[in-house]
């Protein structure tokens, strides 16, 4: 018997097996474990020069991997103004006066992070920024990266104006005379975006190690980058994520999800073959594509079945948009299926998550079952008669867990809009497991914080974690029928989304023979009243250490 490299003994170890199963102690050689089982069995493995951790009692999990991220936005937000660590006005308008202090010489004010719950109906006045940096132009993203804050300078260089028609998919928000308010939805984000300079690509792989680092400082070993490609909020990550992993500098297993480009149809799929051929690598693989096909209910471009409500309560005729046709999606779909590609829809409305079933079935008559492993992200309303299909389909729900409680965006720009019936029918996590289907779990990723232990407590008590940063609207538990149990919110965070990336037989549980992808938590979260109040000690990947806490005390 080889000694090991590494052996954890006397831990709370919650394998993620098939049993659910625990152990005391792990053994990891090289990149890989070699034993899992109680302190005794793993003695065998200690030689002259294996580091024997004592656990104390401490937990050991899988890594978490993160099924829809937006790495390379969240790591460029960090070099420029991200405003997602605060909640209010006052500490906007500093940051952003701040910034544009520090850097005198920069021609344009970037960044991102606002909630629009912040803000009057959900949209910032470009007054208010003119206030703030009134000699040079300023875009700033929300953090769900469906609208733009941009001030006078800004809409003036662009040639924003009263006559300017909204692009067909987005929306400016105008003031009563027809004057562009200052917030760009969707598509009319891009009148502004299209100025602004593109990042180097050196400031492009600064954001994705920052990135990196932060995810992995939260457990993260894995994580699906949900837009390659171009994207008004994002830049382009396409070869960014090669060239790191060639470099030796991409720690983190990732799988990068090729941007359906909208205005287009399958005659881009040739394309995105050629992408995926020509910038999967070692630790990297381009074998998704990513279709945005609706918005957000906060602006009401998700799309939905029945008419949003007005503030009066009765139906205002806005139904949301959808980027492709049914008929469009569907034939790209089915195209995409045949050409070996995982396809990664994000869906909000309830007639955008049906049009995705729909041609996820369409693709399955056309070209039979095939093991791509299609998710819908988000998943935020749900007919209960779709429900059912995800496990008829094969079809996994990706979770944004932390979505689903009484916060102010939820209590005052969405429930409103969609009504009680609808508002019923959110985040369905519990009733698709119940009917069967696969779930996996991921963060969106400047849109909300990236940290599972946060998104595991929303999955779980369906009630905003400890110290949430935009803000508790109430403490009752949002639908809680909907709720899922601690083992099923951890499976989502480390199983389901390894099968989602089709790492599961790799990674995602502790058994003997996997990748060697673990992380040392300061508590069992079995005891603790909220998942939330753990902390991430200690980060491995392939057995190697990619974060240590100062304090571990390991």
């Amino acid at each position: 018997m080889s000694d090991a490299d590494l052996v954890f003994v006397n831990g709370a170890v919650y394998t993620v097996d098939a049993a659910g199963s625990w152990a005391r102690a792990v053994a990891v050689r090289g990149d890989r474990i070699v034993a899992v089982g109680t302190d005794d069995d793993v003695r065998g493995h200690v030689g002259p020069r294996t580091q024997v951790i004592d656990l104390a009692g401490r937990m050991l999990l899988p890594g978490f991997q993160d099924a829809h991220v937006h790495a390379q936005g969240g790591g460029m937000d960090r070099l420029r103004i991200d405003l997602s660590g605060v909640h209010a006005l006052e500490d906007y308008e500093r940051l952003i006066r701040d910034w544009a202090e520090a850097n005198p010489d920069a021609g344009w004010i970037l960044g991102g992070g606002w909630a629009m719950d912040v803000f009057p109906g959900g949209t910032p006045s470009r007054t208010i920024l003119d206030r703030v940096v009134p000699d040079r132009p300023a875009f700033l993203s929300n953090r769900d990266n469906h609208a733009a804050w941009v001030n006078t300078r800004a809409l003036d260089l662009a040639g924003v104006g009263p006559t300017t028609a909204d692009p067909v998919d987005g929306r400016i928000e105008r003031e009563a005379d027809g004057t562009p308010q200052g917030t760009l939805h969707e598509g009319a984000m891009m009148l502004v975006r299209r100025l602004v300079p593109d990042p180097s690509e050196e400031e492009r792989a600064q954001a994705l190690l920052l990135a990196q680092d932060y995810l992995h400082s939260l457990g993260i070993t894995a994580w699906q980058e949900a837009i390659v490609g171009d994207y008004p909020t994002i830049p382009n990550c396409r070869e960014i994520y090669p060239a790191l992993a060639r470099a030796g500098k991409l720690t983190g297993r990732v799988v990068g999800a090729l941007w359906l480009e909208r205005g287009r149809g399958v005659e881009q799929v040739e394309e995105l073959v050629g992408y995926r051929e020509a910038t999967t690598v070692e630790g990297y693989r381009a074998g998704t594509v990513k279709i945005m096909l609706d918005g957000v209910c906060e602006n009401r471009t998700a799309a939905v079945g029945e008419a949003y409500l007005g503030p009066d309560g009765r139906p205002t005729g806005e139904t949301g948009i959808e980027y492709f046709d049914p008929r469009t999606l569907q034939e790209v779909v089915v195209r995409l299926d045949a050409e070996g590609f995982q396809v990664h829809i994000h869906v909000i409305g309830d007639r955008a998550c049906r049009d995705a079933l729909d041609a996820i079935e369409a693709a399955r008559r056309a070209n039979g079952w095939t093991d791509h492993r299609h998710h819908l992200a988000h998943i935020q309303l749900v007919r209960p008669e779709d429900v059912p299909r995800f496990r008829v389909l094969g079809v996994t729900g990706n979770a944004q867990m932390l979505w689903a409680a009484h916060d102010h965006q939820m209590d005052d720009l969405t429930i409103p809009f969609i009504g009680p019936e609808r508002a019923g029918w959110q985040y369905p996590f519990g009733s698709l497991l119940a009917a069967g289907a696969c779930l996996a779990a991921g963060s969106d990723w400047p849109v909300s914080t990236p940290d599972p232990l946060q998104a595991i407590h929303v999955g779980v008590h369906r009630t905003p974690p400890p110290g949430y940063v935009y803000g508790v609207a109430s403490e009752e538990p949002f639908l809680p029928s909907e709720r899922i149990t601690l083992p099923q919110a951890i499976r989502a965070y480390t199983m389901g989304s390894a099968y989602v990336n089709h790492l599961d037989d790799r990674t995602g549980s502790i058994e003997v023979g996997k990748l060697a992808d673990l992380v040392v938590l300061s508590d069992d979260l079995f005891e603790l009243d909220s998942p939330a109040r753990a902390r991430v000690l200690l980060t491995l990947v392939g057995g190697r250490v990619v974060y240590e806490a100062e304090d571990s005390g390991l």
